[in-house]
């Protein structure tokens, strides 16, 4: 008697996600960016109320910064194969902790350990995108990601203008206590109205090795250059020393993942032309607006002989706030501009738009308007840039690797941005006056057309791998 052959039933189409379920990860988007920078314009305050010096002050600003360049690749790789709503719930609940600790913190210690924790929201913008191209078809899905990252993008502002009204309000507590019951709400809300994406079954064990040297790799080139380019530096033996670790931490990552049956990178996904050209373009890009969104604010706060404008806090918010807009906007939409006008024409219209800026800077800063307008482009250029980047990227890779994929450029980003504020602040350090320690005047031109002449490196860029793709 034969028997019947049983065929494996196809796989379910994945649930489509309504409106409801983008708004809810938007909005808890938006709140993590607003918890991630609430500190920056609150750091005089901070250092009063806990007495501590300007470097720990730094290093409470930094702290998230490290810690999420560490996370941000390990949540990707475990939404790839966990879940991305199942690692982002358990994600946030770390972030929330991180959260609610800051807000009751009595001393330093305590603080810095919240921000610690609450690093890891950087790795919610990978698990958003997972669950975005999981659920939404093509042409939606890369709307989907531009409106994250550009609610997270604005998320950032509302957090530079809300901290000190709540903090001289209220007190600084509550600048961390509002954005993280916001968050807390939200991660409720995408539990509930977010469809769970099944974990990819695999016969390999995960790639703890791979996670431990990735994660020390980045975490001791955060901490270096924090330390390096920082108010009181390293000696040069330390440097080496430093640059020798990370070199031994890279060099060991990658032979694991040589060898590994299921590495956390797929090294030959990073060997694709899509990855590796977005990710050279990406910190190019960053990398120039970084030294811009440092060196206008501290622009328009200098007082000094014959410019500088004297602005307070409250004030540099507001000026820098159509740049924020402008950024949020053009984040949203970055990713439909390069599939309707193509990825190397955005990312050259940009560079030559920063580029130009910049250089029309190092003569034109001596009125408010001109530097409103001058972030404001920037903002634009870089903002359709990158996401255009990314989302191009996650396209090029298989489904599964969508959350490593686009967790790789969001760190790359964050390197970027993270470089381009040490060099502009090297910059501003190298040119101040002995007697008062402000900067020159000279030392912003140098800082503008340095951030225009990295800018335009994207167009050779570009160049360079056009002429590699046609080879």
């Amino acid at each position: 008697m034969s028997q019947a052959v049983v065929s494996p039933s196809p796989p379910r189409p994945p649930v489509r996600i309504g409106r409801l379920s983008i708004g809810a990860l938007g909005i808890l988007a938006l709140a993590l960016g607003t918890l991630q920078t609430v500190v920056d314009p609150a750091l005089p305050l901070l250092q009063r109320e806990l007495g501590v010096s300007s470097g720990e002050g730094a290093l409470v600003s930094n702290a998230v910064l490290i810690t999420g360049a560490a996370v941000a690749p390990v949540a990707g790789k475990l939404g790839d194969r966990y879940g991305g709503k199942r690692v982002l719930v358990r994600l946030m609940a770390v972030v929330s902790a991180g959260g609610l600790l800051a807000a009751l913190a009595p001393n330093l210690p305590v603080l810095l350990l919240g921000q610690v924790l609450q690093g890891a929201m950087v790795g919610a913008l990978p698990l958003s995108f997972i669950l975005v191209r999981k659920h939404l078809p093509a042409g939606e899905s890369q709307l989907g990601m531009g409106v994250v990252m550009a609610l997270f993008t604005g998320g950032g502002m509302v957090g530079t203008l809300t901290a000190g009204p709540i903090a001289e309000g209220l007190s600084w507590h509550w600048m961390f206590a509002l954005p993280t019951i916001a968050i807390i709400a939200m991660t409720l809300a995408v539990a509930r109205l977010m469809p769970h994406d099944p974990p990819i079954e695999s016969e390999y064990r995960f790639d703890w090795p791979g996670v431990v040297l990735l994660s020390g790799t980045l975490l001791a080139f955060m901490l270096g250059l924090v330390r390096v380019t920082g108010e009181d530096g390293l000696p040069p033996l330390a440097i080496g020393a430093l640059a020798v670790v990370v070199a031994a931490l890279a060099t060991g990552w990658v032979v694991v993942e040589r060898r590994a049956a299921s590495p956390m990178v797929d090294l030959r996904m990073l060997a694709k032309p899509a990855m590796w050209h977005a990710c050279m373009l990406t910190i190019v890009i960053t990398t120039s607006f970084g030294m811009v969104s440092f060196l206008l604010p501290q622009l328009f706060g200098v007082a000094g002989d014959g410019y500088g404008f004297g602005a307070d806090t409250t004030d540099i918010g507001l000026f820098l706030l159509p740049g924020a807009i402008a950024g949020a906007v053009s984040d949203s939409v970055g990713g439909i501009t390069a599939r309707r006008f193509g990825l190397r024409a955005v990312v050259i219209v940009g560079a030559v738009v920063t580029a130009a800026t910049m250089l029309a800077l190092v003569s034109l800063h001596t009125a408010e308007w001109q530097l409103v307008l001058a972030k404001a482009l920037a903002a634009m250029a870089a903002g359709a840039g990158t996401t255009a980047l990314l989302t191009s990227a996650a396209g090029a890779v298989e489904t599964k690797d969508t959350g490593i994929a686009t967790s790789v450029l969001v760190v790359t980003r964050v390197v970027g941005i993270a470089l381009g504020v040490q060099i502009a602040a090297a910059i501003l350090d190298a040119g101040a006056a002995p007697t008062t320690g402000l900067p020159a005047e000279s030392a912003f031109v140098t800082g503008f057309a340095v951030a225009g002449l990295v800018a335009a490196l994207s167009v050779l860029v570009v160049r360079i791998t056009k002429k590699e793709a046609q080879a």
